[in-house]
């Protein structure tokens, strides 16, 4: 841990050592605590960026510093340039919020009827569609995957809703993808080259890249890592191929932006000059920030920031803290997480980028900075916020139930295997999987989504899923309800992304060629 900290101050630390500024002691101290292994922040106060601070490494152990050209995913803050991009086309005639979604994508089909044909485009961006929490991301993550676009508008007709149209709040992603592509159609190009036309190029960003890229020739990549079971970061195995292919999942959460970059897209909202005032009208941009869909509020939320009212917009979150409007948003990938914080009456924020799964640093450091302008000399220390989300950690742990907790010896399933449970069985969104006999195990294998794949064993009397990547790290129960073969999470509390839940596989055929 020494040797680790020694590292980390020669890598970032140092330079600030004799004369540190607030964010510079906010940042190194969630560094330490966190033993994060790369990350960029930057402030934004009246207009003006004051801070610009980067810490740690690209590749852990690679000897390559982070600095404020370094692009990192940012995840779903890309929510907000997708939403952006649709509000240059409104500007430009070429489509109109209250468009329905079919106007543009013919084939488009919710579950319901009634929704596809009152679905607009504004509803795309709002998460009031109905869908379940995360409903149908195993059609987007783990990547890669072969799932295509096409897939996930044709595969929305089978997800059931989990309330009515346009009466709740339930985030979601696959809207989003197909919000990139309605702007395909009525822009006249792919989701990838509007963005370029409509945001990075327009606004002057130099290193933001999406879709498709060489890494040697882009370089100063930051690379994601996951927390070790000892705590500390290490590569993950989804670090970067040296060609990064295009994504299905980019109008959601597939954007990559360098710090300066990310200040310049957040001086773009708060004091934009006359380029960045002619990229957006006033009436795109008042439409943007409204609030659309109200959404619950945490009681540590209440507890920290006095929030009474909060609300999604179009790519944006919007709420009161300490009587301070702010928009915000956030973004999770495994290995990546960033924040970004917009105060627009002070005309200041600030953004975080970080290389490392990272949800607690994230949320002690956003609220670390946020108190440095709303509560000015009284905001709490990263040390006391993050004994706090300990303490919470704790208590949660000891009020879970016992099936939060599964026991039982964990045994490889061995033959003979009942022939009514193995063959082919299909679900009608996420498509064809195998549960089939292979060098005496019975393996569970996806046709489109490769990284699912793992051996199937007993705990206790149930049958579950070890998948064989760490990076699919949330393991899924088998159970059987006559002729239907459905998947749930161990973990209740798990990633909502992982939404086993919403499978229903009906048995196709036999096994072929089992090994």
């Amino acid at each position: 841990m020494k040797r680790w900290i020694a590292a980390m101050l020669l890598t970032g630390m140092a330079a600030h050592a004799a004369a540190q500024t607030p964010y510079d002691r906010i940042v190194d101290d969630a560094v330490v605590r966190y033993r994060l292994p790369g990350i960029a922040v930057g402030v934004i106060e009246d207009g003006k960026v004051t801070f610009a601070g980067t810490r740690g490494e690209r590749l852990a152990g690679a000897g390559e510093p982070i600095d404020r050209q370094s692009i990192f995913k940012i995840a779903s803050n890309t929510k907000a340039m997708t939403a952006a991009v649709l509000a240059r086309l409104v500007d430009e005639g070429k489509l109109r919020w209250d468009d329905p979604v079919t106007k543009y994508l013919p084939g488009f089909r919710m579950h319901d009827p009634w929704v596809t044909r009152e679905m607009q485009v504004r509803d795309l961006l709002v998460h009031n569609s109905g869908l379940p929490e995360g409903g149908g991301d195993l059609m987007l993550w783990p990547e890669p995957n072969r799932f295509t676009r096409e897939d996930i508008v044709a595969g929305l007709a089978h997800i059931k809703p989990a309330y009515s149209f346009r009466s709740g709040y339930a985030y979601d992603n696959l809207l989003y993808v197909v919000a990139g592509e309605v702007a395909a159609s009525a822009g006249g190009a792919t989701y990838e080259e509007l963005v370029r036309r409509e945001v990075f190029e327009p606004l002057g960003f130099k290193r933001c890249r999406v879709g498709a890229f060489d890494i040697a020739d882009t370089g100063n990549v930051a690379q994601p890592h996951v927390r070790k079971p000892d705590g500390a970061y290490a590569a993950g195995d989804n670090v970067d191929a040296p060609k990064v292919p295009e994504i299905t999942s980019a109008a959601a959460g597939g954007i990559r932006c360098s710090l300066d970059d990310m200040l310049a897209w957040m001086q773009a909202w708060l004091a934009p000059d006359a380029k960045a005032k002619a990229w957006l009208s006033d009436t795109q941009r008042k439409e943007m920030w409204k609030a659309r869909t109200p959404m619950p509020i945490s009681e540590r939320r209440v507890r920290w920031d006095n929030t009474h009212a909060l609300a999604y917009a179009y790519g944006f979150r919007l709420a009161d803290v300490d009587g301070t409007w702010t928009v915000s948003h956030t973004g999770t990938l495994s290995g990546m997480y960033s924040s970004m914080v917009l105060l627009p009456d002070r005309r200041s924020g600030f953004v975080v980028l970080m290389n490392g799964d990272a949800d607690d640093a994230r949320t002690v450091l956003t609220e670390a900075l946020l108190k440095h302008f709303t509560k000015p000399g009284q905001g709490a220390t990263v040390a006391h916020l993050a004994d706090e989300l300990d303490d919470e950690a704790k208590q949660a742990a000891a009020k879970a139930k016992p099936a939060n907790k599964p026991e039982g010896k964990r045994t490889p399933l061995a033959p003979p295997f009942d022939a009514t449970r193995t063959g082919t069985w299909r679900d009608p969104w996420f498509g064809t999987v195998r549960v089939c006999p292979a060098n005496g195990r019975l393996r569970w294998e996806s046709d489109k989504s490769p990284l699912l794949a793992g051996s199937v064993i007993t705990v206790g009397d149930r049958w579950r899923i070890d998948w064989d990547e760490d990076r699919v790290d949330l393991e899924a129960w088998i159970d059987f309800d006559g002729p239907v073969m459905k998947l749930a999470k161990v973990d209740p509390e798990g990633d909502f992304s992982f939404d086993y839940e919403d499978l229903a596989f009906v048995r196709t055929g036999d096994c072929v060629g089992a090994r």
